[in-house]
């Protein structure tokens, strides 16, 4: 949780990413599982998952030392980091659980994961000078179409303008936060585990008085299990999943990024399917090897490129 972005190799990114993405997709699942155990409501989860995570991530940077390679900057331009930082994940989990709310699951995830590799692949080639090149665009290509059969192949979905805005609203959200993890990755020496904590605390701030006009303690027939299901949301999908993606989104091509965490819908499909008992379809299979297929050619064409670039000096502080 503790990794550098300058001292993190492209390949060790893309792994995180990977990881990352799996480890995302474990959070629908576990939802469900909160919902049916009792009437929490989305942003009330979502602020237990970021608080949950901010204790564990907190806790996990306390235990470890900070290694020498680390160059924090000036604490003003920390500060502005960990805001915007923190409110892009903010709107980007809660625009999303709206959209979800207003339109419904299938096409605010599809809007959302959709438009997010659109928006992210322009912002990089204007803010960041990254080609995506002809194996790239057809590798997000792939991956967009993939997305779609997996989630609108298994049946009707209605489409709300309102609800398809706000899924634009979240999709902006983390792009923003994706490109600008990038951008500060490249200046060498960003503490991303650093940066993942700060991010957790601004956004659990702001979705605190959401939360508390929501309810924040639920009503449960089951404590026990729905105590056990937050700990995990915090856990895995939150604490592990987001200093993960933080260290490899900081070394890795954006638009790859943005491609690669495509692999959540993916193991939310498979827990659905192995979990919560949910109907194996033909358009979840060939959603998810199509998914799979654009993420593993991205994945090699990031690592060959990767080593033809020349290395990053790593600046050591002399103090």
């Amino acid at each position: 949780m503790s990794n550098h972005a300058a001292g993190l190799p492209v390949r060790q990114g893309l792994l995180c990413l990977i990881v990352a993405g799996i480890a995302w997709g474990t959070a629908g699942a576990a939802a469900s599982l909160v919902y049916r155990a009792g009437d929490m409501g989305p942003v009330t989860l979502s602020f237990w998952r970021c608080a949950g995570g901010l204790v564990l991530l907190t806790a996990a940077r306390l235990r470890r030392p900070r290694p020498r390679t680390a160059v924090a900057g000036p604490r003003g331009r920390r500060i502005l980091r960990a805001g915007v930082t923190g409110v892009a994940l903010a709107v980007f989990q809660t625009a999303y659980f709206a959209a979800v709310e207003a339109t419904g699951l299938a096409v605010a995830t599809v809007v959302t994961l959709g438009a997010g590799p659109v928006l992210i692949a322009l912002g990089a080639r204007l803010t960041l000078g990254e080609r995506l090149g002809r194996a790239g665009s057809a590798a997000v290509t792939g991956a967009l179409t993939g997305l779609a059969v997996l989630v609108l192949g298994g049946g009707a979905a209605t489409v709300r303008p309102g609800g398809v805005l706000l899924a634009l609203v979240s999709a902006s959200g983390y792009s923003v936060m994706t490109l600008l993890t990038r951008r500060w990755g490249r200046g060498g020496g960003t503490d991303s585990g650093g940066t993942t904590v700060s991010a957790f605390a601004v956004t659990s701030l702001c979705l605190l008085p959401f939360a508390l006009a929501e309810g924040l303690v639920p009503h449960t027939a089951e404590p026990v299990r729905v105590v056990a299901l937050l700990a995990f949301v915090a856990a895995v999908p939150t604490a592990l999943a987001y200093a993960l993606y933080f260290a490899g989104a900081a070394v890795v091509r954006s638009a790859t990024v943005s491609v690669i965490m495509l692999l959540e819908p993916v193991s939310a499909a498979v827990l659905a399917v192995t979990l919560l008992d949910e109907r194996l379809t033909a358009a979840t299979l060939a959603g998810t090897a199509l998914m799979l297929g654009s993420v593993a050619a991205l994945a090699v064409a990031e690592a060959r490129d990767s080593g033809r670039r020349k290395p990053v000096p790593v600046p050591v502080p002399t103090g």
